[in-house]
């Protein structure tokens, strides 16, 4: 109990060190804003294909599908507007970091459109999609955070703490690499804050179409994971006498 107060008291020190004091609360709110708001519409995507009842639909205007591309491109202008003409001063420019980032997550989901100018989101060039949302993670994720937090968060606790928190903190990011890379994103956000929610998600099938089914499953594996993501039939329409 002693050794779990002392950790928690070290990983907030390190966080009011490397995050707070350091100025970089607002790119890492952007982060953890990015990555929800991706995981909820790539989520909300899939409800709606599921035609689930009550899962509200796509947003029709006058017969156009209005892709939530839109809404992030609109919300990181406004974002970007207001960041540029007023110094919002706190916590303004922190609940600007979470608009940017609700943006950001919303535009990167359909970064395949940007490309190809055309809906491919459920085909294979809707790919390209994943993995730029999963490199922008990555990449933004080190960029704030690196390892070097999680392993000086344990320098004021006995040795062995410190081995168990690097350790542990490197499992736990593997374990919510392994979900993304399964295209299970929803578990993989989750991950991020509760490392055993992480691990579930290492553990679950992956995705037919995800990176680590192309690399490691051979063709048993992924005629069991087709299987299990088959979109479930359309209603068949009531017939009319």
């Amino acid at each position: 109990m002693i050794g779990s107060g002392a950790t928690l008291a070290s990983l907030g020190s390190a966080f009011d060190t490397y995050i707070v004091d350091a100025g970089k609360l607002p790119a890492f709110i952007f982060l953890c804003s990015f990555l929800i708001a991706f995981g909820f519409i790539r989520t909300s995507a899939h409800m709606i294909r599921a035609q689930v009842s009550w899962w509200p639909g796509n947003v029709v205007v006058g017969g156009t599908h209005i892709h939530h591309m839109f809404w992030g491109i609109l919300t990181i202008m406004v974002s970007g507007w207001i960041a540029i003409t007023v110094d919002p001063g706190s916590p303004g420019r922190e609940i600007l970091a979470v608009t940017f980032g609700i943006g950001t997550g919303l535009a990167l989901d359909e970064f395949a459109l940007w490309l190809d100018l055309k809906d491919v989101y459920w085909s294979e060039e809707g790919r390209k999609s994943i993995d730029a949302v999963i490199v922008a993670a990555i990449i933004a994720g080190f960029g704030i955070l690196g390892m070097a937090v999680w392993v000086d968060a344990a320098n004021d606790i006995a040795d062995a703490v410190h081995v168990g928190v690097g350790i542990g903190a490197f499992v736990s990011l593997s374990f919510v690499a392994v979900s993304f890379l399964k295209e299970r994103f929803a578990i993989g956000i989750a991950g991020l804050f509760v490392p055993l929610i992480g691990l579930f998600g290492a553990l679950r099938l992956a995705r037919p179409s995800s990176p680590w089914a192309k690399l490691f499953y051979d063709e048993k594996a992924k005629a069991r994971a087709a299987e299990r993501f088959a979109p479930s039939p359309s209603p068949r329409p009531a017939s009319t006498s």
